[in-house]
């Protein structure tokens, strides 16, 4: 059963944001019409697939008539003297969403820069943190396997545009920056630089957040391991036998870990070479230990589908659906936001149920944070719930108490949405588990987000997100052919937020039109390996990829070079031979080269690479790509998170909030209707107000429960 059937979308152009956007709303049973697609790369093709091209102006006229979202790619000079500009879209269809994904957004004094999906990952400070602190700052930054930023781009579109498309205010306009929205998922790094804290460093001082998750070599390749917490800790050390080191000073308790990280991580990996690597993950999930290979297998998730002549099999849809009948009537969503009068239960922790009902939030949900007693979400331990939780409700409930389940059940009847994380089976325990709950609120969209999903064999596996990456073969990708791969930066999460709102708004589009309600179970690691089309199509196809840090086969130069400046690097691409020519005029090291067509630069690529260390080494990265830029060779300096701050471009956006003497980031997109903002709440502040506003308790009643230890 499919969420959008009858919902209809026009994707315009050959971007391959555009198209991932396009594909996320199909694989759910969106009608997508495509005008002008590119089918130039085996990406555009996978992408594309299944959509219906229209060719006639007449078909198109009447597709963007009926259409409810429309989707178009391209920077704001684009669009001058395009058939597909915002007016000439409106005079034909005044109602429908309109999203358009550019670079650098509509506005702005970045707007029109050249851009590509390295120079992205720089400009966002991304490419910075992706593989996690370096031994050597000689290691170049790179981007991630797959043409990930249009991947993001896409799914920032679907989902800003599927809230859209709920509101009660007809014809609104979605404008999302791939560059904000690539630098929205490291939003504690954004959070701590706008609120003036000292930012990430890219050299390694201590563990690398080793002691968290780390990568061990194993007998025939590596495993990724998380024993984060002491009693994770503890069982990982059983796991390897109990060896004796174990029990040393330097080891105990985990910040001597993180201190001595060195000679721990030596001692690991003297027993981690003896072992296969599924092994060493069968041995640690055994004692309750996060880990997995470095590879992938899976419960039934793919489709077959056909690329370049041959049967291959594809990512399906990213969540398991099952849908039931609703007995109520629906109510539309009734004030200024999209979601305005929608009520969501989030039982979520950490990165990515936060921020998934952050989005939500933003969009006019009432958002009710359900916290333990204590120290409530990890997350606040750093400046992660400051902007994750923004503009949500906290409450705790002691959940090992039968009071406070009921209360949570009571809950659950006043509200549109539930979401939750917890581990599978938590919920059924505590007899808050979808089945349970349809006979206390039929009309409940009952979201689950997991590592592995909630049925399969491997869904009682304990899995971070960071661990997913590797499972998926993200981790082992995103490098250097002559480096070992490093887990890095925690990418999974953010991007499942964004996919998680997403389904959420389908789902609440489906309940309101269909009559339908949604139960969603969430896989994070099928979600990971549905925007790793690129290199699972290109394994069947006979290609399959191998790490190749920044190289490229389809441009040249394609790179990141060492500037003057500390850990100063400038990435530089040449799609085309007008802007190799280009760059040829800027760099007089390439005169004589400018001639070269792509195949004869990536032949001479030595000699370019030669030309491009000198020039950069004698300037810094931002003057280096000020000169390129305006000579209009896409070129970015990488950032770091207080650059962003300092931003006069997001400035510019009010991509900032003010928060105290300092800012929050926004959200990765800037709509028409605008968006909600709130401080994020202390820990159980709104406890009292939600139990009488909301469930009409007396104070009376509110005393007794909190005496019980109900309420922590």
């Amino acid at each position: 059963m499919t969420l959008l059937t009858g919902f209809k979308v026009v994707q315009i152009g050959g971007g391959s944001a555009a198209a991932v956007c396009g594909r996320l709303l199909a694989d759910v049973g969106a009608h997508v019409i495509c005008i002008d697609p590119d089918a130039g790369t085996t990406l555009l093709a996978h992408l594309n697939q299944g959509k219906a091209v229209v060719a006639e102006a007449t078909e198109r006229r009447e597709g963007l008539a009926a259409a409810g979202l429309i989707v178009r790619e391209g920077p704001p000079g684009d669009w001058a003297a395009s058939p597909y500009g915002l007016a000439e879209l409106r005079r034909i269809n005044a109602s429908a969403t309109v999203v358009t994904i550019s670079p650098y957004g509509e506005t702005g004094p970045q707007a029109n820069d050249p851009a590509s999906d390295l120079t992205l990952f720089f400009a966002s400070g991304i490419s910075r943190q992706l593989t996690g602190q370096v031994d050597d700052l000689s290691e170049a930054p790179i981007r991630p396997v797959g043409e990930q930023s249009a991947f993001i781009g896409g799914l920032a579109a679907a989902c800003a545009g599927m809230h859209a498309s709920l509101g009660n205010q007809p014809g609104a306009s979605i404008d999302v920056s791939i560059h904000e929205a690539l630098a929205t998922l490291a939003m504690t790094e954004l959070a701590r630089a706008g609120l003036g804290h000292k930012s990430w460093d890219r050299k390694r001082l201590g563990d690398g957040n080793g002691a968290t998750v780390t990568i061990l070599p194993a007998r025939d390749g590596y495993a990724a391991i998380s024993p984060r917490e002491e009693k994770q800790w503890t069982s990982w050390l059983k796991a390897m036998g109990s060896p004796a080191w174990g029990a040393d000073p330097r080891f105990v308790p985990k910040a001597n870990r993180v201190k001595n990280w060195d000679a721990l991580h030596a001692l690991m990996a003297q027993w981690s070479r003896q072992h296969d690597k599924q092994a060493i993950a069968e041995t640690a999930q055994r004692e309750h230990v996060p880990s997995f290979p470095l590879q992938m297998r899976h419960r039934r998730y793919y489709r077959p589908g056909t690329l370049a002549g041959r049967e291959i099999r594809v990512p399906g849809v990213p969540f398991g659906l099952s849908v039931a009948a609703s007995g109520r009537k629906q109510r539309r969503p009734t004030g200024p936001l999209p979601l305005s009068g929608i009520r969501v239960l989030d039982f979520s922790w950490v990165i990515a149920g936060p921020t998934t009902t952050r989005y939500l939030a933003a969009m006019g949900a009432e958002v009710i944070k359900v916290e333990a007693p204590g120290r409530g979400d990890p997350g606040r331990g750093s400046e992660l719930h400051t902007v994750l939780g923004q503009a949500k409700k906290s409450i705790v409930l002691d959940l090992k108490q039968p009071q406070a389940v009921e209360l949570a059940r009571l809950l659950d009847e006043k509200s549109d949405i539930l979401i939750e994380n917890y581990a599978t089976g938590v919920m059924d325990r505590l007899g808050l588990g979808a089945e349970a709950l349809k006979t206390v609120n039929p009309d409940l969209i009952y979201i689950s987000a997991s590592g592995m999903g909630r049925t399969g064999p491997e869904s009682r596996a304990v899995a971070y997100g960071t661990l997913l990456q590797c499972y998926a073969g993200f981790a082992g990708l995103n490098r250097h052919p002559d480096i070992a791969p490093r887990v890095g930066f925690a990418w999974c999460d953010p991007m499942c937020g964004l996919m998680l709102a997403f389904v959420a708004a389908a789902a609440l589009w489906h309940r309101q039109y269909a009559g339908s309600v949604a139960r969603v179970d969430f896989s994070m690691i099928e979600a990971m390996l549905w925007t790793m089309a690129e290199p699972l199509v290109a394994t069947q196809l006979g290609t399959p990829p191998k790490p190749v840090g920044n190289a490229s086969t389809r441009h040249a130069p394609h790179g990141a070079w060492r500037c003057a400046g500390d850990d100063d690097w400038i990435s530089i691409v040449a799609r085309t031979d007008a802007e190799w020519r280009a760059l040829c005029r800027t760099v007089p090291g390439l005169s004589d080269l400018a001639a070269l067509d792509l195949g004869q630069r990536l032949e001479a690529r030595i000699a370019i690479d030669a030309a491009l260390t000198a020039w950069a080494a004698a300037r810094s990265a931002l003057t280096a790509a000020e000169l390129l830029l305006s000579a209009g060779v896409p070129a970015a300096a990488l950032a770091r998170y207080g650059d962003l701050v300092k931003s006069p471009h997001l400035a510019a956006r009010d991509f900032w909030d003010g928060h105290g003497a300092g800012v929050l980031p926004g959200l990765p997109w800037r709509a028409s209707f605008g968006r909600a903002t709130g401080a994020a709440p202390d820990l159980g502040v709104d406890t009292d107000r939600v139990l009488a506003d909301v469930l009409g308790l007396s104070q009376d009643r509110i005393a007794d429960l909190r005496t019980s230890g109900a309420l922590g």
